[in-house]
């Protein structure tokens, strides 16, 4: 792989990035390989046979995909495609997930009905086959397809109907680099524990580690990985740094991608007077938090997700996000006065956005069949909407104007809105409605990634701070994809500097080496 390549010329080298546990870093880390190999001139591609996530993107096609395999396909510098994740499981509830294949939803299955009960395949022994093809006809397209596992490979009770993990590399005859969080503490232990428990012809594609989010002098390390290396027979390929703010668009978790954990985020000082404060309900099953990222890179935003009514209180913004469950959310903001608090607000002319299922539950009536299958409810009454579900989900990227601005989004809901007053939102260029309405100070609209197009969200700000009475300036020349691209070279720089590159492309290109150790005891 010289990096002269074009692809399509034969079947690409390959690498399966495993982790430890989840959050391990695994997203960031292929996005990283990825990013570094593009830079390199090399042509590639990520992939993720199943991933479990609220957090979805739509396609040019109209395929649903999770937005980690979105972003890692921005850091390759290619389109994403439903090839690059062809299952999707998106949860409903602790025991049940929408089944998307391909990029379509084919159906609600529980854990037991999905993975199988142990007397017969369930239905993800049945995809490996769908996903080991995807992954075959990357490689036979790009110099090099990055994959990503998914939890632990050495989830034993889960061996069985893995598709994800080491059932794809054990297909696809992929070398594993294991990445482990040493910011958690006991990494040696879940590296070789993590190869201890995998079967002998597992553990003979496992080539090494790499060890995340290291802090202090990596001197104080070696021994341990010189140890690790004699009880193995495995190398570590790197040691990357602690940084902040590194975990763009992530599977799950409330964080704020350009700016870390949002209760922690370090604020850029405002370009005017004032900061803005931002409050996001956390409501249950909250899908696609990462809307809030573009606020959150502004200078001047202050972006919190809350759960309590005071919290709201002193907000210039609140934000109602999307919900894998609009019946369940709209519950849950009643029960904790959450309900009540917004429509203090919407009274006092005081800034409320709802975003998909937040955009629903705001309206006067849900007709809901489908996904909460509770029939009639109420809704807040906030926006004169009224919403019924349908079963054929909604796809779609659109594009449109807002407050005198080009807007680009992406769709992904099962309900359909009929809006009954209000103003307009987002229009076509002749100011037809396209989709969601206003009413007073309170907006609504099914469109995720709206915010991202910067020059509506500066002028949506503008909004805001005047409803508030906050002297609050949008930064005239803040470009979300320029930051999320300085982002991305940043996770590229971590491998270039801090891995064993020439390693890892001896991997991608060849596979694992030969006569790698078995460490007992091995898959019960």
């Amino acid at each position: 792989m010289s990096g002269e390549t074009g692809g399509g010329g034969g079947r690409g080298g390959g690498l399966l990035v495993a982790g430890t546990t989840s959050d391990a870093g695994k997203s960031v880390v292929t996005a990283g390989i990825c990013r570094w190999l593009v830079r390199r001139g090399v042509k590639v591609a990520p992939f993720k046979g199943q991933n479990m996530s609220l957090n979805s993107f739509v396609t040019r096609e109209g395929a649903e995909i999770g937005r980690a395999q979105a972003m890692q396909a921005q850091a390759a510098r290619v389109e994403p495609t439903a090839l690059m994740n062809p299952v999707l499981l998106k949860p409903g509830s602790d025991r049940s997930s929408q089944v998307v294949l391909m990029g379509r939803p084919v159906g609600e299955l529980s854990a037991r009905g999905y993975h199988g009960d142990g007397a017969g395949p369930g239905r993800q022994e049945t995809l490996l086959g769908t996903v080991v093809d995807c992954l075959e006809e990357l490689r036979s397209t790009y110099d090099a397809v990055i994959c990503e596992g998914a939890g632990s490979p050495a989830e034993i009770n889960l061996r069985r109907t893995d598709i994800v993990n080491m059932g794809v590399a054990r297909a696809a005859r992929l070398p594993v680099v294991v990445v482990g969080d040493i910011d958690r503490g006991g990494v040696f232990a879940s590296f070789f524990g993590t190869t201890a428990l995998l079967s002998p012809e597992d553990q003979s594609l496992v080539a090494g580690y790499l060890v995340n989010k290291f802090r202090g002098d990596v001197s104080l390390l070696e021994p341990g990985l010189e140890m690790l290396r004699g009880l193995t027979g495995r190398a570590t390929y790197g040691v990357l740094p602690f940084r902040h703010g590194l975990g763009i668009d992530e599977e799950d978790g409330l964080r704020v991608s350009l700016r870390g954990a949002v209760r922690e985020s370090v604020v850029a000082p405002p370009y005017g007077e004032d900061v803005l404060r931002v409050a996001v309900c956390a409501v249950p099953l909250m899908s696609n938090f990462t809307d809030v990222d573009a606020l959150a890179a502004e200078p001047g935003v202050v972006v919190r997700f809350v759960d309590r009514p005071d919290e709201i209180t002193d907000a210039d913004l609140v934000i109602v996000p999307g919900t894998r469950g609009t019946v369940r959310a709209l519950a849950w903001l009643r029960e904790r006065g959450l309900a009540d608090a917004l429509a203090r607000r919407a009274a006092e002319g005081r800034p409320v956005l709802g975003i998909c299922g937040g955009y629903q539950l705001l309206g006067e009536h849900i007709e809901d069949d489908v996904e909460s299958r509770v029939g009639s409810v109420a809704g807040l009454g906030l926006l004169p909407v009224r919403v019924g579900f349908a079963r054929e989900k909604t796809l779609a990227r659109p594009v449109g104007e807002a407050l005198g601005e080009r807007v680009e989004g992406y769709e992904i809901h099962h309900g359909v809105a009929s809006v009954e007053g209000g103003d307009p939102f987002l229009v076509d260029g002749g100011g037809r409605r396209l989709d969601g309405c206003r009413s007073g100070q309170v907006w609504g609209t099914h469109w995720h990634g709206s915010l991202e197009s910067d020059g509506f969200r500066r002028a949506f700000l503008r909004a805001v701070a005047t409803a508030a009475g906050r002297r609050f300036v949008p930064a005239p020349d803040t470009s979300f994809a320029t930051l999320r691209e300085e982002q991305l070279d940043l996770l590229g720089d971590l491998i270039e500097e801090h891995a064993d590159t020439d390693a890892l492309l001896r991997l991608i290109e060849s596979g694992a080496p030969s006569g790698l150790p078995f460490i007992a005891p091995g898959a019960p």
